[in-house]
């Protein structure tokens, strides 16, 4: 899991009188916290949805953690999950597009960084889809507006409400205006699925960036956020360097968004499965 460091195994001295001995601990079994930089035991953080018991931060959690959290127990059915992107323009940086994309292939088992279908929650009936930032910082390109638009049309044909949880760095630079044109694409599916009078929830978690916050992460009906996830167009250092000014105190920040209205509520992940179990119920009727 990428959340840990490479290895075989840490170890933790304990001196004992007259003696050294040394404990071995497998790797991957804790973490530090990215926020307060606390030792976190890998068993009882996923017991803990992978949030810090000392801080409450929201460490990252990927597509197949966060639809069992959302889900209930084997509803989930996948929909196109064979759909991979290409490299329509040969894109080069340090290394190719297409090298890029399989090292996250084989990084994360994914063919993209969003992964869609159908799932029931309580017994009701949705269209999920939830983007994973270990593929290319889930950002957004054709083969991802491709997938929540398809998605969307076919929620809206078995009249379903929608669910998009996002995490992304914004649009795929490598494929330029290609990426650019699913900000319009993702909307105007939406925008059908809305006037079928049919809901849309969006949950925005930590990073949420660039051309996804500014298509279809805004629009729902329901706007979610967790607690302290960054939810911004551009970074906060690119805007103060731009604007040579002083950004307020927690901007960007989901509780900064929530009362400026961006959004509608700031959730705690042990408590969207009932707030989104809410929502289905009260828009299903």
């Amino acid at each position: 899991m990428s959340l840990f460091s490479s290895g075989k195994y840490s170890t933790l001295r304990i001196p004992v009188p007259g003696t050294e001995r040394r404990m071995v601990i497998p790797d991957g079994s804790w973490i530090k916290c990215r926020n307060c930089g606390q030792t976190l035991y890998f068993d009882r953080l996923e017991d803990n949805l992978l949030v810090c018991w000392y801080c409450n931060c929201h460490l990252p959690m990927n597509a197949g953690d966060r639809i069992r959290s959302l889900t209930d127990a084997d509803s989930f059915e996948e929909r196109d999950a064979a759909m991979s992107s290409t490299d329509p323009l040969h894109f080069t940086d340090l290394k190719s597009y297409s090298s890029r994309l399989n090292d996250s292939i084989r990084k994360t088992s994914l063919r993209d960084a969003i992964v869609c279908g159908t799932a029931t929650l309580n017994g009701h009936r949705y269209s999920l889809g939830v983007m994973d930032f270990r593929f290319m910082g889930a950002s957004m390109g054709s083969v991802v507006g491709e997938k929540i638009v398809r998605l969307v049309e076919q929620a809206t044909e078995e009249k379903l409400p929608v669910v998009l949880v996002t995490a992304s760095g914004g649009a795929r630079m490598q494929e330029g205006i290609l990426s650019l044109m699913q900000m319009a694409k993702t909307c105007g599916a939406l925008e059908r699925h809305a006037e079928a009078n049919l809901p849309y929830f969006a949950i925005l978690t930590n990073p949420t960036y660039g051309g996804v916050t500014a298509s279809f992460a805004t629009v729902a009906d329901v706007i979610l956020a967790e607690p302290g996830a960054m939810i911004g167009f551009a970074g906060p250092r690119v805007i103060q360097e731009t604007t040579n000014s002083k950004l307020p105190e927690g901007f960007q920040t989901a509780e900064f968004l929530l009362e400026k209205g961006l959004i509608d509520r700031v959730v705690e992940r042990k408590n969207l499965r009932r707030e989104l179990g809410l929502l289905l119920e009260y828009f299903g009727k």
